[in-house]
C-alpha cells in the first residue's frame, strides 16, 4: 500500500522517499531503509507484509557463513528472515525479480534481498548481506540461471545486531554444521518508524 506522501512525490514526478522500518527480535533492534524509488515492485512488495504483520512472530532462520555453508563453490555471508509460518496460507502471490541490473542497487555489506528459488518467485522471505556479496547480483554464481536476486534497500542501524545473529548457533547433521539456525532467533515485530 502507497502512502499519500509516495502517491504525491510520484504525481509530481519526484522519487518517493525511503521508509524506515524497524525489526525488533529478540537480539536487539535492525533499523531499515526501503527503497521505493530505485526498486519499486519489491519495495511495496516488502512493505505490504510489514503493514500486514506478517513478520510480527517470524523468525530469523538461517545465518549462512564459511564455516557452516552447504555450497563452498559460491560462498556468501547472509541472514534470512522468514514471516510468521502460521500465515502461510495468507500470502501474497510472488512478484515479478527486480534485477540489480535494472534497479543499480548491489548486494553490498547490510543490502536488503529477496530470497527466492526461480525468477519471479519471491514473496515475503528476504536476507541482510554480510559483507558484500557480488555473487548474488545479475550475473553471479550464486544461482544457475544468473539472474541474481533482488535488492530493495539497506539496514542503517543496528548491523551490531545483524552481526550478533550471523554468529549464533546453527543446528549440526552428522558431523557437519547447518546453516539453520538453533533455535532460530525470534522477531518480536516489525513496523514503520
Amino acid at each position: 500500500m502507497w502512502s499519500l506522501l509516495t502517491v504525491c512525490a510520484l504525481l509530481a514526478g519526484q522519487a518517493p522517499a525511503p521508509v524506515v522500518v524497524v525489526f525488533e527480535t529478540e537480539l536487539g533492534a535492525i533499523t531499515m531503509e526501503v527503497d521505493l524509488a530505485k526498486a519499486p515492485v519489491t519495495a511495496a512488495n516488502f512493505l505490504k507484509y510489514v503493514d500486514g504483520k506478517f513478520y510480527d512472530n517470524g523468525a530469523v532462520n538461517r545465518a549462512v557463513r564459511p564455516d557452516n555453508t552447504i555450497r563452498h563453490d559460491v560462498e556468501i555471508q547472509v541472514i534470512q528472515f522468514q514471516s510468521d509460518r502460521s500465515r502461510n496460507q495468507e500470502m501474497f502471490p510472488a512478484i515479478p525479480l527486480e534485477r540489480t541490473s535494472v534497479t543499480g542497487l548491489k548486494h553490498v555489506n547490510g543490502a536488503l534481498s529477496m530470497a527466492r528459488s526461480v525468477p519471479d518467485s519471491a514473496r515475503a522471505s528476504f536476507s541482510i548481506m554480510v559483507g558484500d556479496q557480488p555473487e548474488l547480483d545479475f550475473e553471479g554464481k550464486r544461482n544457475a540461471d544468473g539472474q541474481g536476486f533482488a535488492v530493495f534497500g539497506r539496514v542503517t542501524g543496528g548491523m551490531d545486531v545483524v552481526k550478533k545473529i550471523h554468529q549464533s548457533k546453527t543446528g549440526t547433521t552428522g558431523a557437519y554444521q547447518t546453516e539453520t539456525l538453533d533455535p532460530p532467533i525470534k522477531v518480536i515485530r516489525a513496523y514503520r518508524k
